[in-house]
């Protein structure tokens, strides 16, 4: 069994609880001289002492190992691309930076990506577009996916706070709606009123819901189905009674009156009204009862499959803890709309995702639940579904979305769902290999690559052509 050593996080997680090295050893039951090892890497983390911590933190195990570092070390290679290829820097010292130093490996990330960001404004501006250069600021939904990737997806405060709100009203599936209509009613003094949202939309936009504040009225479009109505209903309800902590939790990452600010409140709020709707113990008690059913579990809460798979994507509350997912919402042209992550999976930001990725499969046959067992370059594997979505206005001829839903979790979990059943799980054989995307993808022999690897050399051959669309040379640069 090999040994763990992560100093660094551990001194991190430490300071960030504001905790002393001796607050801290008494409550690992340890010496401060030992702890003071074990964070300078002088001694590895022992099983007790791991144990110990997770409790005290409420962290997963793999927080420690060195596979937690998967995102930090993909996310450093996509943004040092350019780095990678002249070999200024090489993915083993990445790995080794953001096992032994995240913080540092933090900080590289984002000056790599400002670096990006710096090169991109000054090629358009060089083009001359519209005789000035462009302002081309990093997108606030960019900025929001982040701030729920960095919390793997999961805020402890607001799932708690929702799940004592739906104890106190009553929340079960078929009785969501009575429920919350009683308590925006009578302690708040909204009016609904269903369809009124229809006539809204005349110049406006076709909204599916609008609250007016001068009048206490929640208008909700007839088009709605009755899990999206309760939905709306939620997030109303969190935005009138912890509208201050949604402003505390956004201004935790961003600066209050600005977009991001704003979008991040109402992310927060999202995220409130389906722990309502979906109270954690109870949906996570159903989810393992019937073993991660999808499907199963739309027709018992009456939600959407995406409202649904998003859900599980956030089941990791300390000591009750589901299946650690990956979400992800994808359209035909590769366009990442949504992506979330509890797990090491990682989205690739720039350039497109991989092409033998079972997401785009789903398209092919819509309402079908497709399944995958997929292996990264670095040998990890997961266990993926997917499925395609389509969503209408309603009215004939009027156009509508369609997206394909994918939710994959790590293939050592992956015996928990009933999507496992009838697969080899233990062949890495079984395993279709894909990557994060062509531009920095390391798999030399992909037929369906679009991009040249990074860092090698092409053999170019007039007299000879190969199935791999490009062929490299046997010696790196």
């Amino acid at each position: 069994m090999s040994k763990t050593y992560a100093g660094a996080r551990l001194r991190r997680l430490r300071e960030e609880r504001r905790m002393s090295q001796a607050e801290l050893a008494r409550t690992l039951a340890i010496s401060p001289s030992y702890l003071n090892q074990m964070e300078h890497d002088s001694r590895p983390l022992t099983v007790p002492v791991l144990l110990r911590l997770t409790e005290t933190f409420g962290v997963d195990p793999g927080f420690f190992s060195e596979r937690d570092t998967t995102r930090l070390v993909a996310d450093l290679r996509e943004a040092l691309v350019g780095e990678i290829a002249e070999a200024r820097v090489s993915p083993s010292d990445l790995a080794e930076l953001a096992s032994r130093m995240p913080a540092v490996a933090q900080v590289l990330l984002d000056l790599g990506r400002r670096g990006q960001l710096l090169s991109e404004r000054l090629a358009e501006a060089a083009d001359g577009r519209d005789g000035a250069a462009p302002d081309l600021p990093r997108s606030p939904h960019e900025e929001i996916r982040d701030f729920f990737y960095r919390r793997r997806n999961y805020l402890h405060d607001t799932d708690i706070a929702a799940e004592h709100l739906a104890e106190e009203l009553g929340i079960r599936p078929g009785e969501v709606t009575r429920a919350l209509t009683a308590r925006l009613t009578d302690a708040h003094g909204v009016r609904l009123t269903a369809g009124a949202g229809d006539r809204l939309t005349a110049g406006t936009g076709d909204r599916l819901h609008h609250y007016d504040e001068t009048t206490r009225t929640l208008h909700l479009s007839s088009r709605l189905r009755p899990g999206q109505r309760a939905f709306r209903m939620a997030t109303q309800l969190a935005l009138l009674e912890h509208g201050d902590v949604l402003d505390r939790q956004a201004a935790d990452d961003f600066t209050p009156g600005t977009p991001t600010h704003a979008l991040a409140r109402i992310g927060i709020a999202h995220y409130f009204a389906a722990a309502l709707v979906l109270p954690y113990r109870a949906f996570h008690a159903a989810a393992e009862e019937v073993r991660y059913d999808i499907e199963r579990l739309t027709d018992r809460y009456g939600l959407g499959y995406e409202t649904v798979c998003h859900r599980l994507s956030t089941l990791q509350r300390p000591r009750l803890r589901g299946v650690p997912f990956s979400f992800v919402r994808v359209d035909r042209a590769g366009n990442l709309s949504k992506r979330q992550s509890a797990t090491g999976f990682h989205f690739s930001r720039t350039g497109g995702t991989c092409p033998l990725w079972n997401v785009y499969e789903a398209f092919a046959a819509p309402g079908r639940i497709h399944v995958q067992i997929a292996e990264m370059p670095d040998g990890q594997r997961y266990l993926w579904t997917a499925r395609a979505i389509t969503r209408h206005r309603g009215g004939w001829g009027e156009p509508g979305k369609t997206f394909a839903i994918g939710l994959g979790c790590e293939i050592r979990h992956a015996h928990r769902l009933v999507y496992s059943d009838g697969l080899d799980l233990s062949t890495a054989a079984a395993a279709t290999p894909i990557g994060m995307g062509c531009r920095v993808c390391e798999r030399l022999d992909c037929p369906q690559r679009a991009a040249p690897p990074l860092g090698r050399p092409l053999r170019i051959d007039q007299n000879s052509s190969t199935f791999v669309p490009y062929p490299v040379t046997d010696a790196p640069n």
